[in-house]
């Protein structure tokens, strides 16, 4: 009996073990960072300690111990804040509503550069929803100008001074622009609504549409060069392309939801993340995606990775951290 006793103890404890692997494996867990009923839309860490995450009415907050505790920082705007992007350790800005603001002393002050006001275009309201450099003096915004909650046109900013001063630039697209992006000095990508992608293979100096093969809303892409991408968009839209986007693969995938950001590990790693909880990752370069435990149901917006550490946010002021 006592033989038999200590073989069923063996076997729970082989049961817990076990058990507990498989929920470590899920990797993500949540907590609650930004003000409860508002969303955090966006994040960024320069290392694997620290981070800013930025969300409605005005939210910012930063972190140096990778996502343990938060410090709220000031933002002179009750406007959501839509990106956040380091240009270097010590050179920062944040996108919110119409304003551009930018920090000099790695994210310890945050100060207004420039406002876009309706009397600037004839009445109608400025949305900056994305922001990157593709070298130390030479950056984009992209995002939306609209009326009576309709949009009207695009709106492309650049600068050639370190973000000093901004200047418009006629984009081939009257669509909504959502998400702006560079894999070196001279190659980037813009991707926005009706399925719009354009190019350019000269620093930004000229841009020209590529076709997506879809409708689709696209929200977000990443490039590990100038010639492997992934683009994510609405109703489970992934798009590959190995060319630089000269043409575009649609991936199939089981999920309908709508897919707001992705990021590349390296050439084969990568995450995708959406409404709903959704979270997708891939280990073979974007080819097939395999859904994640999230342990949230709310829309995740925003996701960013520091070699084996991860961070999304979303719904209801929530951040979910991974460790592999």
């Amino acid at each position: 009996m006592q033989h038999l006793q200590t073989r069923w103890l063996i076997a729970a404890l082989l049961l817990s073990a076990f058990t507990f692997v498989g929920k470590g494996q899920q990797g993500w867990t949540a907590t609650q960072v930004g003000p409860a009923g508002r969303d955090l839309n966006t994040l960024y860490f320069l290392d694997g300690k620290r981070g800013w995450v930025g969300g409605d009415g005005g939210f910012l907050a930063r972190t140096d111990d990778g996502g343990t505790s938060w410090t709220p920082q000031t933002v002179d705007t009750r406007d959501a804040v839509n990106d956040i992007y380091f240009r270097d350790k010590e050179v920062g800005f944040v996108l919110a509503g119409n304003a551009i603001f930018s920090t000099r002393d790695n994210g310890t002050h945050w100060n207004e550069v420039r406002r876009f006001l309706p009397r600037e275009f004839d009445g109608a309201e400025v949305e900056l929803y994305s922001v990157r450099f593709s070298s130390k003096k030479k950056g984009w915004v992209v995002g939306s100008i609209s009326k009576n909650d309709s949009v009207t046109d695009s709106i492309l900013l650049y600068t050639e001074d370190g973000g000093e001063t901004w200047r418009r630039q006629r984009a081939p697209s009257r669509l909504e622009l959502i998400h702006v992006e560079f894999a070196n000095d001279k190659h980037g990508w813009i991707v926005g609504t009706g399925g719009t992608i354009l190019a350019t293979v000269d620093g930004g100096q000229s841009w020209s549409k590529q076709d997506a093969g879809s409708g689709a809303t696209i929200y977000h892409l990443d490039f590990r060069n100038e010639k492997r991408g992934i683009a994510v968009g609405e109703r489970g839209t992934i798009l590959r392309t190995i060319d630089g986007g000269n043409t575009w693969i649609a991936v199939p995938i089981k999920s309908r939801a709508t897919l707001l950001s992705v990021q590349f590990v390296d050439d084969d790693s990568g995450w995708a993340i959406g409404r709903g909880g959704m979270i997708l990752r891939t280990d073979d370069g974007g080819l097939n995606w395999i859904e994640q435990e999230s342990t949230t149901k709310q829309n995740l917006y925003g996701i960013y990775f520091v070699k084996k550490a991860g961070w999304a946010v979303g719904g209801d002021g929530m951040l979910l951290r991974y460790q592999q």
